[in-house]
């Protein structure tokens, strides 16, 4: 359709998000740079398409091209939260979380209102938090904005999930924000999306409901065995991620290592961003510390240093 109808912004949009739920970090930038000849400044709705182009770019390690594109749309248009979040991604991404906090407290009112990303760019202004330290704050964020109001559309949920995953990781008390999730997760079917069928197993084996957590690892079983995308999301990540954090929780950390060692290189195939699927990789170096495995965890650490050389967080995760 875009191909055909390059200036359908609503098209360009579902097809954009298709591209994020199937994990295809390419599509998510080609899909909207097939379309730019038919697009100049002025017209109507492009700052729609250079906030597009700002998560694509984003998403393929372009960062540059990323945060311009996603800076001119917000000031073209200061309600495009995809802009907004386009530009979180890129400071997430090189690890420059004072400037984020800059940039999602600067106007955020204009995000707010309507807005289907409401929920997940206070995410991202709790993470930009997380990352240097201000776990109060975190929490804060999390009580308010983000799960206040606990709500059952999947995202927010597993938002909620992976923000308090983090936390506990680094030995916060939560209280019992888990079991509000987890009862939210109760409210829905499992089994239609391996990303957030992850999320779930979270929630539940935090909250100490392996029972549930059991049953989700066993709806990824019907998954695999059914038709669709999400019979090889699940067989290629979720099952053994399901597997990964269960085993987490219940400390048998040797063994979440090892599953989370054979799925994280391949964990885009189940969707999400490269900021959310982070989680696996702090899981894993937090894993790798409490199970006393020295030189996996030496290795992560010089692995993510390289990568992000002015993050703390993973250092905290494996102490």
């Amino acid at each position: 359709m875009s191909i055909s109808y390059p200036r359908d912004v609503l098209a360009l949009q579902a097809g954009q998000t298709f591209d994020f739920l199937l994990g295809d970090s390419r599509m998510l930038r080609d899909r909207i740079t097939r379309a730019l000849p038919a697009w100049s400044t002025g017209m109507p709705d492009h700052h729609a398409i250079l906030g597009m182009l700002s998560f694509g770019y984003e998403e393929t390690g372009l960062y540059a091209q990323a945060e311009a594109c996603g800076r001119a749309a917000v000031a073209l248009e200061p309600t495009n939260n995809w802009a907004q979040h386009g530009v979180a991604h890129v400071l997430e991404m090189q690890d420059r979380r004072r400037e984020g906090v800059a940039w999602m407290t600067r106007e955020n009112t204009a995000w707010q209102p309507q807005s289907q990303l409401a929920v997940h760019n206070w995410w991202h202004l709790a993470l930009f938090h997380l990352g240097l330290g201000e776990t109060e704050e975190v929490l804060r964020l999390w009580d308010g904005p983000i799960f206040g109001e606990p709500s059952n559309r999947a995202f927010d949920m597993l938002d909620a999930a992976a923000m308090l995953w983090r936390l506990e990781m680094l030995g916060i008390d939560v209280g019992d924000r888990w079991n509000v999730v987890a009862e939210t997760f109760a409210t829905e079917p499992h089994g239609r999306s391996a990303f957030v069928d992850s999320h779930a197993v979270m929630a539940y084996a935090a909250a100490g409901r392996i029972e549930d957590a059991k049953m989700v690892v066993e709806a990824q079983d019907a998954a695999i065995a059914g038709p669709g995308d999400n019979a090889y999301f699940a067989r290629e990540v979720g099952k053994p991620l399901c597997q990964a954090y269960l085993a987490y929780a219940r400390g048998d950390y040797a063994k979440a290592c090892e599953l989370l060692r054979g799925v994280r290189n391949r964990s885009a195939r189940f969707g999400g961003s490269h900021a959310q699927r982070d989680v696996i990789d702090l899981t894993l170096i937090s894993a790798a510390g409490r199970a006393g495995d020295e030189a996996l965890k030496r290795a992560l650490e010089a692995e993510r240093a390289a990568a992000l050389p002015h993050a703390e967080l993973a250092t905290r995760l494996a102490a």
